[in-house]
């Protein structure tokens, strides 16, 4: 869409300076749509044309989620809606499915990536930090496809502290609109790769380390992200109202938005530079196998607890045959699956 609407249709840059800014889009951390609409707007028209192109794209999808949500914290407790609910909860987990097969034949390439990937599911369900496993992994991928220049280099001994890799433990902390904001502000700061990767994050700090919001709550945030226009990124929306309202919505979106704003600021001028570096280009194929892997691990995760009955389980892999054989748009089948719920809610 936005290939044919800036390239082609009003021309504002040609083919190359476009696959430009896609390509570098991909080198830095938070969501690539809204990201490629902030360096086009930035192109365009300097900061405010970054400025404006951003909020416009944003603006639209949080609107939109903020009355789900509102609807969401009037109604969710009806059993209807329970049941309507659990028939999206399998439908997105079939749609995440969707996306790591999708992404990961073009990012798993050999045996070493894979590695990586398989690595990074084990570090999660051993309990690691998203971000740690995003950082060895970077770092991996960096030496391994510069591991010759590295040679030339004096050697440098690195050390980590083992204990700072162990996860934190689950405790339900007492909720701020500070500390709201400043978790989402990490997120967007840190989290490469396709927006479903944004499941493990909320899932380690959300669920496991702050305890602020069910493994449903968490479903239900993705769902309403995906079933609405816009970044899925907009869950953030979602889960700041159902924790402290309008002000916690605009926070959370504050938050993990404004990350990708500044890292557009800071690259689009270096943009000729950055595609070209093999340092760059190592570094995020370890994180992009990273991504993956962290993918993966939520999916065996919330399928445990989400696939243990048999109208789920049917309707996960049901919408899972419908995604990749007759590629339906991943918006209706979500609207099929509440229906699906509703219904067997009613025949039951």
């Amino acid at each position: 869409m936005f290939q044919d609407e800036v390239v082609q249709r009003r021309r504002w840059m040609d083919e190359k300076e476009y696959m430009d800014l896609l390509g570098a889009t991909n080198l830095i951390p938070g969501p690539n749509s809204t990201e490629m609409v902030i360096h086009i707007g930035y192109r365009r028209a300097g900061w405010r044309g970054m400025i404006v192109s951003g909020v416009s794209f944003i603006l639209p999808a949080m609107l939109i989620v903020l009355a789900l949500s509102w609807a969401y914290v009037r109604f969710g407790t009806l059993p209807q809606v329970e049941w309507l609910l659990g028939g999206i909860e399998p439908v997105v987990l079939a749609i995440v499915a969707q996306a790591l097969w999708f992404l990961g034949r073009k990012t798993i390439t050999g045996l070493f990536p894979a590695l990586i990937g398989m690595a990074s599911v084990g570090l999660y369900l051993w309990g690691v930090p998203p971000l740690w496993i995003l950082l060895i992994s970077g770092l991996v991928g960096l030496v391994s496809r510069n591991y010759r220049r590295l040679l030339r280099l004096p050697v440098l001994i690195i050390t980590m502290p083992l204990a700072s890799l162990s996860s934190t433990t689950s405790a339900s902390q007492p909720f701020s609109y500070w500390m709201l904001f400043l978790t989402f502000l990490k997120i967007g700061a840190v989290l490469y790769g396709s927006g479903y990767v944004l499941l493990a994050f909320l899932q380690a700090d959300f669920v496991e380390r702050l305890g602020w919001i069910s493994q449903q709550q968490l479903l239900d945030a993705i769902a309403i992200g995906q079933v609405t226009p816009g970044p899925v990124f907009s869950a953030a929306t979602f889960i700041g109202y159902i924790l402290g309202g309008v002000p916690g919505a605009l926070l959370a979106t504050l938050g993990i938005f404004l990350p990708s704003f500044i890292f557009v600021a800071i690259s689009n001028p270096l943009i000729p530079r950055i595609r070209n570096s093999p340092w760059a280009a190592g570094l995020l194929d370890g994180v992009n196998c990273a991504s993956l892997g962290l993918m993966a691990g939520v999916l065996v995760e919330l399928s445990r607890s989400n696939l243990n009955n048999p109208f789920g389980l049917t309707l996960a892999l049901l919408s899972l045959f419908i995604l990749v054989r007759l590629r339906v748009n991943a918006t209706w089948l979500i609207l099929g699956g509440g229906f699906a719920g509703w219904l067997w809610y009613s025949l039951g």
